[in-house]
């Protein structure tokens, strides 16, 4: 279980570097065309746009294993250990709620999108909103494995062989 673990994160992690390498491809082209040509590509800053939609919903579960995401901890750190665990069962269960909830709501959106167009690239709105239940779904799942060591300890340790952050997350 721990292997598809590993790999779940890997490939979700080198889907956002391909989001994150095709957003600086693209614009990075633009620019030279631009500066050199005095032409741009019509399509350029809407291809990043997206690409950094896509890479901010599909690193979201990233952050979530990183404890990067805002937290508020002045009612936990008053609390004794088992009144900790309580209110971090109770946190994962409001989150698993409201991703659950964001997931469907997600999928409506991009369902009443998919007849509109993207202007530039003529591409239906769909593919661009489904990064919302995708991401949502990824949240999920990156929850669940994290949960219980979540709970029991109040942080997520890596396995063996990596370190506590990615590489590029902020560290401080």
């Amino acid at each position: 279980m721990r292997r598809l673990e590993q790999l779940f994160v890997k490939v979700n992690a080198a889907v956002v570097i391909a989001c994150l390498t095709g957003m600086v491809l693209v614009v990075g082209a633009n620019v030279a065309l631009r500066f050199s040509t005095n032409h741009s590509l019509s399509w350029s800053d809407e291809s990043a746009r997206y690409l950094m939609i896509w890479m901010a919903f599909l690193g979201a579960g990233l952050a979530l294993r990183q404890g990067g995401h805002v937290a508020i901890t002045n009612l936990h750190d008053v609390m004794n250990t088992r009144m900790q665990r309580i209110l971090r069962g109770v946190i994962i269960l409001i989150l698993l709620f409201f991703f659950a909830f964001m997931v469907k709501v997600g999928w409506d959106y991009m369902q009443r999108a998919q007849y509109q167009m993207t202007p530039a690239m003529r591409l239906s709105f769909r593919y661009v909103y489904a990064a919302m239940p995708v991401g949502f779904t990824l949240l999920i799942v990156h929850l669940l494995l994290i949960a219980r060591p979540f709970i029991m300890a109040g942080h997520y340790h890596q396995p063996e062989g990596q370190t506590e952050n990615m590489p590029g997350a902020a560290n401080g």
